[in-house]
Protein backbone atom coordinates (compact mmCIF):
# COMPACT_ATOMS: atom_id res chain seq x y z
CA UNK A 1 0.00 0.00 0.00
CA UNK A 2 1.23 3.53 -0.67
CA UNK A 3 1.63 5.47 2.99
CA UNK A 4 3.39 8.35 3.71
CA UNK A 5 6.70 7.79 5.51
CA UNK A 6 9.06 9.98 8.24
CA UNK A 7 12.51 8.74 8.61
CA UNK A 8 13.70 11.63 10.38
CA UNK A 9 11.91 14.80 12.04
CA UNK A 10 12.01 17.80 10.13
CA UNK A 11 10.43 20.62 7.19
CA UNK A 12 7.38 19.20 5.42
CA UNK A 13 9.69 17.79 3.29
CA UNK A 14 10.47 14.69 5.76
CA UNK A 15 7.14 13.51 4.47
CA UNK A 16 7.97 10.80 1.94
CA UNK A 17 5.20 8.85 0.07
CA UNK A 18 6.45 5.05 -0.05
CA UNK A 19 5.22 1.80 -1.01
CA UNK A 20 4.91 -0.41 2.57
CA UNK A 21 2.99 -3.67 3.07
CA UNK A 22 -0.33 -3.39 4.30
CA UNK A 23 -0.90 -4.56 7.57
CA UNK A 24 -3.30 -7.25 8.84
CA UNK A 25 -5.54 -6.86 12.13
CA UNK A 26 -4.92 -9.08 14.93
CA UNK A 27 -7.20 -10.19 17.88
CA UNK A 28 -9.22 -6.60 18.72
CA UNK A 29 -7.96 -5.29 15.92
CA UNK A 30 -9.80 -3.49 12.43
CA UNK A 31 -7.89 -2.71 8.74
CA UNK A 32 -9.62 0.95 7.97
CA UNK A 33 -9.62 1.24 3.80
CA UNK A 34 -8.86 5.27 4.11
CA UNK A 35 -10.61 7.38 1.40
CA UNK A 36 -9.70 10.52 3.54
CA UNK A 37 -7.02 11.41 6.35
CA UNK A 38 -7.42 14.94 8.29
CA UNK A 39 -4.30 17.01 8.55
CA UNK A 40 -4.26 18.49 11.98
CA UNK A 41 -1.80 21.61 12.83
CA UNK A 42 -0.30 18.75 15.79
CA UNK A 43 0.37 16.70 12.69
CA UNK A 44 3.32 19.16 11.76
CA UNK A 45 4.64 19.45 15.05
CA UNK A 46 4.93 15.89 15.65
CA UNK A 47 6.96 15.97 12.27
CA UNK A 48 9.01 18.51 13.36
CA UNK A 49 10.29 17.12 16.85
CA UNK A 50 9.01 19.51 18.59
CA UNK A 51 5.49 18.05 19.99
CA UNK A 52 5.25 16.63 23.26
CA UNK A 53 4.77 13.11 21.88
CA UNK A 54 7.73 12.08 19.66
CA UNK A 55 6.63 8.93 17.49
CA UNK A 56 9.06 6.18 16.91
CA UNK A 57 10.91 6.65 13.72
CA UNK A 58 10.33 5.58 10.66
CA UNK A 59 6.01 6.37 11.44
CA UNK A 60 3.13 7.32 9.11
CA UNK A 61 1.70 10.70 10.53
CA UNK A 62 -2.12 11.38 11.23
CA UNK A 63 -5.15 9.77 13.87
CA UNK A 64 -8.12 11.12 11.83
CA UNK A 65 -9.30 8.84 8.82
CA UNK A 66 -12.50 8.10 7.44
CA UNK A 67 -13.52 5.01 5.23
CA UNK A 68 -14.75 1.46 5.41
CA UNK A 69 -14.01 -1.23 7.42
CA UNK A 70 -11.61 -4.12 4.77
CA UNK A 71 -10.83 -6.53 7.49
CA UNK A 72 -11.43 -7.13 11.13
CA UNK A 73 -9.11 -9.48 14.17
CA UNK A 74 -10.52 -12.24 15.97
CA UNK A 75 -12.97 -10.65 18.99
CA UNK A 76 -14.10 -8.07 17.21
CA UNK A 77 -17.70 -6.96 17.71
CA UNK A 78 -18.89 -3.45 17.40
CA UNK A 79 -17.63 -3.11 13.73
CA UNK A 80 -17.65 -5.30 10.63
CA UNK A 81 -16.40 -5.49 6.66
CA UNK A 82 -17.79 -3.01 4.77
CA UNK A 83 -18.97 -0.37 7.64
CA UNK A 84 -18.30 3.10 6.96
CA UNK A 85 -16.00 4.90 10.26
CA UNK A 86 -14.05 7.75 11.19
CA UNK A 87 -11.12 7.13 12.97
CA UNK A 88 -10.28 8.52 16.61
CA UNK A 89 -6.39 8.05 16.78
CA UNK A 90 -4.74 4.41 14.68
CA UNK A 91 -2.17 2.33 15.28
CA UNK A 92 -0.19 2.88 11.78
CA UNK A 93 -1.27 6.46 10.99
CA UNK A 94 -3.97 8.27 9.09
CA UNK A 95 -1.46 9.11 5.83
CA UNK A 96 -2.05 6.07 4.38
CA UNK A 97 -4.16 3.31 1.93
CA UNK A 98 -4.86 1.77 4.96
CA UNK A 99 -4.36 1.77 8.77
CA UNK A 100 -4.73 -0.43 11.40
CA UNK A 101 -6.56 1.03 14.93
CA UNK A 102 -7.62 -0.30 17.66
CA UNK A 103 -11.77 -1.80 17.68
CA UNK A 104 -12.31 1.15 20.04
CA UNK A 105 -10.62 3.55 18.05
CA UNK A 106 -13.04 3.60 14.95
CA UNK A 107 -16.64 4.66 15.28
CA UNK A 108 -19.58 4.77 13.20
CA UNK A 109 -19.73 7.21 10.18
CA UNK A 110 -23.07 8.38 9.23
CA UNK A 111 -24.90 8.35 5.67
CA UNK A 112 -25.05 11.83 5.76
CA UNK A 113 -22.08 12.44 6.34
CA UNK A 114 -19.08 12.18 3.08
CA UNK A 115 -15.79 10.42 3.67
CA UNK A 116 -13.58 13.88 3.56
CA UNK A 117 -15.98 15.48 6.26
CA UNK A 118 -15.26 12.24 7.83
CA UNK A 119 -11.73 12.72 8.08
CA UNK A 120 -12.76 16.19 9.94
CA UNK A 121 -14.26 14.76 12.87
CA UNK A 122 -12.16 13.55 15.81
CA UNK A 123 -9.57 16.29 16.78
CA UNK A 124 -11.55 19.18 15.47
CA UNK A 125 -15.01 18.28 17.10
CA UNK A 126 -13.38 16.12 19.97
CA UNK A 127 -11.53 19.35 20.84
CA UNK A 128 -13.83 21.53 20.62
CA UNK A 129 -16.76 19.58 22.62
CA UNK A 130 -13.86 19.10 25.11
CA UNK A 131 -13.49 22.50 25.48
CA UNK A 132 -16.92 23.71 25.89
CA UNK A 133 -18.22 20.97 27.77
CA UNK A 134 -15.75 19.54 29.78
CA UNK A 135 -13.06 22.85 30.27
CA UNK A 136 -14.91 25.88 29.58
CA UNK A 137 -18.30 24.24 30.89
CA UNK A 138 -20.46 26.40 29.21
CA UNK A 139 -23.93 27.11 29.51
CA UNK A 140 -27.15 28.36 27.34
CA UNK A 141 -27.32 32.16 27.51
CA UNK A 142 -23.76 32.64 28.10
CA UNK A 143 -21.32 34.55 25.17
CA UNK A 144 -18.39 32.80 23.36
CA UNK A 145 -15.52 34.20 21.19
CA UNK A 146 -14.37 31.74 19.18
CA UNK A 147 -10.70 33.14 18.77
CA UNK A 148 -9.78 32.10 14.99
CA UNK A 149 -12.72 30.50 14.13
CA UNK A 150 -11.87 29.79 10.25
CA UNK A 151 -10.04 26.88 10.74
CA UNK A 152 -10.99 22.66 11.79
CA UNK A 153 -11.54 23.32 15.71
CA UNK A 154 -12.69 26.98 15.10
CA UNK A 155 -15.79 25.88 12.75
CA UNK A 156 -16.42 22.85 15.42
CA UNK A 157 -16.41 25.31 17.83
CA UNK A 158 -18.65 27.40 16.53
CA UNK A 159 -21.64 24.89 15.36
CA UNK A 160 -21.11 23.16 18.75
CA UNK A 161 -21.61 26.33 20.97
CA UNK A 162 -24.55 27.48 18.58
CA UNK A 163 -26.16 24.17 19.20
CA UNK A 164 -25.72 24.85 22.50
CA UNK A 165 -27.38 27.98 22.67
CA UNK A 166 -24.65 30.31 23.33
CA UNK A 167 -24.50 33.94 21.86
CA UNK A 168 -21.14 33.55 19.04
CA UNK A 169 -19.01 35.78 18.34
CA UNK A 170 -16.34 34.94 15.95
CA UNK A 171 -13.05 36.29 14.18
CA UNK A 172 -11.29 34.82 11.67
CA UNK A 173 -7.80 37.29 9.19
CA UNK A 174 -9.58 37.09 5.84
CA UNK A 175 -12.46 38.32 3.89
CA UNK A 176 -12.90 34.34 3.19
CA UNK A 177 -12.67 33.31 6.70
CA UNK A 178 -15.28 35.94 7.74
CA UNK A 179 -17.68 35.02 5.46
CA UNK A 180 -17.32 31.16 6.54
CA UNK A 181 -18.47 31.82 10.08
CA UNK A 182 -21.02 33.98 9.02
CA UNK A 183 -22.45 31.13 7.03
CA UNK A 184 -22.25 28.67 10.05
CA UNK A 185 -23.87 30.98 12.51
CA UNK A 186 -21.89 33.20 13.96
CA UNK A 187 -23.69 36.16 15.84
CA UNK A 188 -21.00 38.62 15.01
CA UNK A 189 -17.78 38.24 12.90
CA UNK A 190 -15.15 40.13 13.10
CA UNK A 191 -11.20 40.77 11.53
CA UNK A 192 -8.56 40.01 14.41
CA UNK A 193 -5.72 41.48 11.77
CA UNK A 194 -7.41 45.00 12.57
CA UNK A 195 -6.92 47.86 14.87
CA UNK A 196 -10.22 47.87 17.17
CA UNK A 197 -11.61 44.76 16.67
CA UNK A 198 -11.89 43.99 20.77
CA UNK A 199 -13.76 47.01 20.98
CA UNK A 200 -16.24 45.75 18.47
CA UNK A 201 -16.24 42.16 20.85
CA UNK A 202 -16.94 44.38 24.32
CA UNK A 203 -19.55 46.77 22.57
CA UNK A 204 -21.54 43.71 20.64
CA UNK A 205 -21.41 42.75 24.76
CA UNK A 206 -22.97 44.98 26.26
CA UNK A 207 -19.54 46.06 27.74
CA UNK A 208 -19.81 43.22 30.30
CA UNK A 209 -17.50 40.96 28.31
CA UNK A 210 -17.82 37.52 27.37
CA UNK A 211 -18.25 34.28 29.96
CA UNK A 212 -16.00 31.73 27.41
CA UNK A 213 -13.55 32.54 25.12
CA UNK A 214 -11.64 29.32 23.00
CA UNK A 215 -8.14 30.50 22.03
CA UNK A 216 -5.96 28.88 18.75
CA UNK A 217 -2.91 31.24 19.33
CA UNK A 218 -2.50 31.66 22.76
CA UNK A 219 0.85 33.58 22.07
CA UNK A 220 -0.43 36.06 20.18
CA UNK A 221 -3.72 36.56 21.75
CA UNK A 222 -3.74 35.19 25.19
CA UNK A 223 -2.71 38.83 26.97
CA UNK A 224 -5.77 40.31 25.19
CA UNK A 225 -8.55 37.89 25.56
CA UNK A 226 -8.18 38.22 29.39
CA UNK A 227 -9.29 41.83 28.63
CA UNK A 228 -12.14 41.04 27.00
CA UNK A 229 -13.43 38.37 29.85
CA UNK A 230 -16.34 38.59 31.50
CA UNK A 231 -16.73 38.13 35.66
CA UNK A 232 -16.06 34.26 35.90
CA UNK A 233 -14.96 34.52 32.49
CA UNK A 234 -12.82 31.00 31.60
CA UNK A 235 -10.35 30.81 28.42
CA UNK A 236 -9.95 27.43 27.16
CA UNK A 237 -6.34 27.36 25.33
CA UNK A 238 -6.40 25.29 22.47
CA UNK A 239 -3.25 26.09 20.74
CA UNK A 240 -0.23 27.89 21.42
CA UNK A 241 2.92 28.29 19.67
CA UNK A 242 5.25 30.02 22.16
CA UNK A 243 5.19 32.18 24.84
CA UNK A 244 2.52 34.60 25.99
CA UNK A 245 2.44 37.61 27.82
CA UNK A 246 -0.31 38.23 30.33
CA UNK A 247 -1.37 41.01 33.18
CA UNK A 248 -2.15 38.66 36.04
CA UNK A 249 -4.40 41.42 37.66
CA UNK A 250 -6.50 40.85 34.49
CA UNK A 251 -7.80 37.51 35.80
CA UNK A 252 -7.67 38.40 39.60
CA UNK A 253 -10.37 41.95 39.23
CA UNK A 254 -12.56 39.41 36.84
CA UNK A 255 -11.90 36.45 39.08
CA UNK A 256 -11.18 34.58 36.02
CA UNK A 257 -9.71 31.33 34.76
CA UNK A 258 -7.10 30.37 32.30
CA UNK A 259 -8.00 26.38 31.21
CA UNK A 260 -5.94 24.39 29.27
CA UNK A 261 -5.92 20.83 27.99
CA UNK A 262 -5.09 18.24 25.48
CA UNK A 263 -7.12 15.80 24.10
CA UNK A 264 -4.94 12.88 24.17
CA UNK A 265 -5.15 13.25 28.01
CA UNK A 266 -9.11 12.66 27.82
CA UNK A 267 -10.48 10.23 30.19
CA UNK A 268 -12.88 6.94 28.54
CA UNK A 269 -16.09 8.22 30.24
CA UNK A 270 -15.01 11.55 28.34
CA UNK A 271 -14.41 9.95 25.38
CA UNK A 272 -17.49 7.99 25.45
CA UNK A 273 -18.97 11.03 26.05
CA UNK A 274 -17.26 13.26 23.09
CA UNK A 275 -18.35 10.46 20.76
CA UNK A 276 -21.91 10.33 21.89
CA UNK A 277 -22.37 14.06 21.21
CA UNK A 278 -20.91 14.05 18.13
CA UNK A 279 -22.56 11.32 16.27
CA UNK A 280 -25.45 12.54 16.99
CA UNK A 281 -24.91 15.96 16.07
CA UNK A 282 -23.96 14.66 12.77
CA UNK A 283 -26.64 12.84 12.38
CA UNK A 284 -29.07 15.29 13.25
CA UNK A 285 -27.36 18.13 11.23
CA UNK A 286 -25.86 20.21 13.66
CA UNK A 287 -22.64 19.61 12.97
CA UNK A 288 -21.40 19.76 9.32
CA UNK A 289 -17.14 19.39 9.12
CA UNK A 290 -16.41 22.09 6.83
CA UNK A 291 -14.06 20.79 4.20
CA UNK A 292 -11.64 24.03 2.65
CA UNK A 293 -9.12 21.88 0.25
CA UNK A 294 -8.85 18.45 -0.54
CA UNK A 295 -5.09 17.39 -1.79
CA UNK A 296 -3.39 14.04 -3.19
CA UNK A 297 -2.13 11.87 -0.49
CA UNK A 298 1.34 12.90 -2.08
CA UNK A 299 0.53 16.46 -1.36
CA UNK A 300 0.68 15.99 2.61
CA UNK A 301 4.36 18.02 2.67
CA UNK A 302 2.01 21.08 0.91
CA UNK A 303 -0.82 20.62 3.29
CA UNK A 304 1.55 20.83 6.46
CA UNK A 305 2.65 23.71 4.68
CA UNK A 306 -0.50 25.58 4.06
CA UNK A 307 -2.13 24.44 7.48
CA UNK A 308 0.35 26.85 9.29
CA UNK A 309 -0.59 29.96 6.76
CA UNK A 310 -2.77 32.44 8.13
CA UNK A 311 -6.22 32.55 6.47
CA UNK A 312 -7.81 28.78 7.33
CA UNK A 313 -11.14 28.35 6.26
CA UNK A 314 -11.85 25.13 6.72
CA UNK A 315 -10.43 21.66 7.06
CA UNK A 316 -7.67 20.50 4.65
CA UNK A 317 -7.90 16.79 3.82
CA UNK A 318 -5.79 14.06 1.71
CA UNK A 319 -7.66 11.70 -0.57
CA UNK A 320 -6.34 8.86 -2.61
Amino acid sequence: MKAIRVHQFGGPEVLKLEEIATPKPEAGQVLVRVRAAGVNPYDTYMRAGTYAIKPHLPYTPGSDAAGTIEAVGSGVTKVKTGDRVYTAQTLTGAYAEYALALEDQVHRLPQNISFEQGAGVWVPYGTAYHALHHFAKARAGETVLVHGASGGVGTASLQIARAMGLTVFCTAGTDKGLDLVKREGAHQALNHTKAGYQDEIMKGSGGRGVDVILEMLANVNLGGDLKMLALHGRVVVIGSRGDATITPRDIMSRRASVLAFTLWAAQPAEIAEIHAGLIAGLENGTLRPVVGKQLPLAEAARAHKEILEPGAAGKIVLVH
